[in-house]
């Protein structure tokens, strides 16, 4: 999804049909929030539950196991200033580039970050360890864990990436930076990033959305006015970048 005021990716899991019906009924109730101007961590947060809702509905419908991670940004404010509401839960991730330094906003749910934070396994070392695709945490898939929020002040110039496992497993933070600084428009962004995770051997899904803020002013008016004047943004999903190829 990627379509102001939110960006998002959901990358469904328990097998293929029903990995792509959890994802579908996340994305779905997160339509009904399109085309206000700002949102508030409450109105997520009453999407997310019913994402959830929507995805234990299935489970009882023949897609037991069915579940999705979600991670993402929407546009928010505070103050008459405009924010990044940033949110995730599972191993999807929220990058921001800004004065060309790229920063992960999300933290992975997953059991390779909990033996990263706890000091028994390298950032190195988690790239191929057996465990990496263990989530701790999805919509659905029987988990009941809660997603995580981060409120973070814009900038013009921001740029932000959402991406699926499909390309962070695939391509180091380093050449995340390099990509996101060489190519200024966010639809060859998002290509080059997804092109360059397939020819890394990936397997897995690969979706990638950037997300430019162009302009961002500070208001004083009511909570209606934004506080993004412009943002540009492209979403390119594998099947896409790769001409419809699965």
């Amino acid at each position: 999804m990627a379509q102001a005021p939110l960006f998002l990716v959901a990358d469904g899991m328990g097998g293929h049909q029903a990995g792509d019906r959890a994802s579908m009924m996340v994305v779905r109730e997160f339509q009904a929030l399109l085309g206000r101007s700002v949102l508030t961590i409450d109105d997520v947060g009453f999407a997310l539950a019913h994402a959830r809702a929507a995805v234990e509905a299935i489970a009882h419908d023949g897609s037991a196991g069915a579940g999705t991670t979600l991670s993402g940004v929407a546009i928010a404010e505070v103050d008459g200033s405009g924010y990044w509401l940033a949110m995730n839960i599972g191993d999807s991730r929220t990058y921001r580039y800004a004065h060309r330094a790229l920063e992960q906003i999300s933290v992975d749910h997953s059991v390779v970050q909990e033996l990263i934070d706890a000091g028994e396994l390298g950032a190195s070392e988690a790239r191929h360890d057996r465990r990496r695709n263990i989530i701790t945490r999805a919509i659905g898939a029987g988990s009941t864990g809660e997603a995580d929020f981060w409120m973070i002040p814009a900038a013009a110039g921001d740029r932000i990436l959402i991406c699926s496992d499909g390309l962070s497993s695939e391509v180091d933070d380093q050449e995340l930076s390099e990509m996101l600084a060489i190519f200024e428009d966010p639809q060859a962004a998002a290509e080059r990033l997804v092109a360059r995770a397939l020819e890394l051997g990936g397997r897995d899904n690969v979706t990638a959305v950037v997300v430019d803020a162009i302009h961002v002013s500070a208001r004083s008016s009511g909570a209606n006015a934004g506080g993004f004047d412009d943002i540009d943004s492209d979403t390119r999903p594998r099947a896409e970048a790769m001409g419809g190829m699965q």
